[in-house]
């Protein structure tokens, strides 16, 4: 069924700011033969309530220092060892085995002579138990003997090697022999991103300062006057703002061979231009519902089921666009005993401490499933002059971002720079600072107007500059909601 909404009229992405001051923007009738004066409103109606989109990560982060022009941090790898790559050229039945391990990123296997392996077939589920007699770690094999009499119980597929996986569950040896030989050294992830360098500038001439308009303006921050050029200022204040979180979302490391990376870098070098967002990272290492959104509760058990596999975080806020945000609620709704009108029935008024002479909340704040889930609408999702402006179903829509699910609290991380190990956020931003110079928010005046007296420039030039990066501990916790 089509939407009854009309595409026109629509909402308005229009006026937007100008680069200048416009004439209109002040008194230009001055006719004073008109006898009639006009009932103005002086002050403006705020069509738009308020216009501003950062609070993301105020809400879920932390800003901390950095004096370098690198971030780096080492996460934790595995407890235990796993391989899902792995061959075996034995034949069914056989008593013992070869096994090959074809991981991607091993460098050396950490599989020791004694120990007790679980071997399974990728493609038949078919499983062996085994003992460990020997290890080769420069071809990345290791010699099994199975405790089964039938020997090993899959066949070689198709005359072929056969994939499988297999973990380690303990170990056995002899009596009166010597102990286990060799040792296992901990591996960590080692992390990294830089600081990018954010800037703005508002400029008025002298005279514009000088001119009084007939408008009162107002802006998001409190500001008001009768001088148009404090409102284009305040603006250009609350949009850097703005800036310097929807920069820390949305950055991308430049390519090699980008054009980025001739215009702001160093050219051919990877990543000396750009930074790694939230976004991307989530994207390249983190978690990625690719179904827009979870609309049913067998959805969000799948999704439990992978927070079961990564760092099993006690609780998280779901980030979400508005459609999210619905089809939450549908699905609780539906769940709570509300038929599929959206009407509730009796017994809901009591659940949601309603009755029936006042309006029904049918929203829900969050829901524990396995999990904490706490519902948090997120306006950048929503606002149509940001990612809200973005087709918005699965037939157009891919990659478009839907929501996002962040671990709540804090996590312990080795921060190199520092050399210690140190609680973060698992979202935070690292601004540069140092005990001479401070970048996580610069703002200075230039010119010989407005109080300044740098320079000749008949005019007020305002300022802005932030040099700033996004450190996301733990991707592998978080999960990105999108189309595609």
């Amino acid at each position: 069924m089509a939407s009854a909404l009309l595409n026109s009229p629509t909402f308005a992405l229009q006026p937007a700011p100008e680069q200048l001051a416009l004439s209109t923007n002040y008194i230009t009738n001055f006719n004073f033969l008109n006898q009639y004066l006009p009932d103005t409103y002086e002050k403006e109606f705020e069509r738009y309530g308020n216009r501003t989109v950062s609070s993301f990560l105020r809400m879920v982060g932390a800003e901390m220092p950095s004096n370098s022009d690198q971030v780096k941090w080492a996460e934790q790898g595995r407890l235990h060892i796993k391989y899902t790559s792995c061959t075996s050229g034995a034949a069914i039945g056989s008593a013992t085995a070869i096994i090959t391990v074809a991981d991607a990123n091993v460098t050396a296997i950490a599989i020791r002579v004694g120990q007790t392996v679980m071997i399974q077939n990728n493609t038949t589920g078919v499983y062996n138990k085994a003992v460990v007699t020997a290890v080769n770690t420069t071809t990345a094999t290791f010699t099994v003997a199975y405790y089964e009499a039938a020997g090993q119980a899959f066949a070689i597929a198709g005359g072929a090697t056969t994939v499988c996986t297999v973990f380690i569950y303990g170990s056995e040896f002899k009596k009166g022999t010597s102990g286990m030989v060799g040792s296992l050294e901990a591996e960590d992830s080692i992390y990294s991103n830089k600081p990018i360098i954010i800037k703005d500038k508002y400029t008025v001439n002298g005279s514009d300062m000088a001119q009084i308009g007939w408008v009162e303006v107002t802006t998001e921050n409190g500001a008001a006057g009768y001088l148009w050029y404090l409102k284009s200022e305040h603006e250009t204040r609350l949009r850097f703002e703005d800036y310097l979180e929807t920069a820390m979302i949305e950055a991308v490391p430049a390519e090699v061979g980008s054009g980025a990376i001739a215009a702001l870098g160093q050219t051919g070098v990877a990543g000396s231009a750009g930074s790694e967002g939230v976004f991307y990272v989530v994207n390249n290492r983190g978690n990625v519902w690719g179904g827009g959104t979870p609309t049913s509760l067998s959805d969000w058990d799948s999704i439990v089921a992978r927070l079961d596999k990564q760092g099993s975080i006690e609780e998280n806020v779901v980030f979400v666009n508005r459609g999210l945000s619905f089809d939450i609620d549908n699905m609780l709704a539906t769940l709570n005993g509300w038929n599929t009108s959206g009407a509730a029935n009796a017994a809901s008024y009591g659940l949601f401490d309603n009755d029936v002479n006042m309006a029904l909340n049918l929203g829900f704040s969050g829901f524990r499933r396995g999990y904490d889930f706490y519902k948090s609408d997120w306006k950048y999702l929503n606002d149509p002059t940001m990612r809200g402006g973005l087709n918005g179903t699965a037939a157009s829509a891919t990659g478009t971002i839907t929501g996002l699910l962040v671990p709540a609290g804090s996590t312990s991380v080795y921060d190199q720079i520092m050399g210690k190990n140190a609680k973060r956020p698992f979202l935070h931003v690292r601004y540069r600072a140092s005990e001479a110079e401070d970048r996580r928010y610069k703002t200075w005046i230039t010119g010989s107007a407005g109080g300044a007296a740098t320079s000749d420039l008949d005019a007020m030039e305002v300022n802005f500059l932030s040099e700033r990066c996004v450190c996301t501990l733990g991707a592998n916790n978080f999960v990105l909601f999108r189309y595609g």
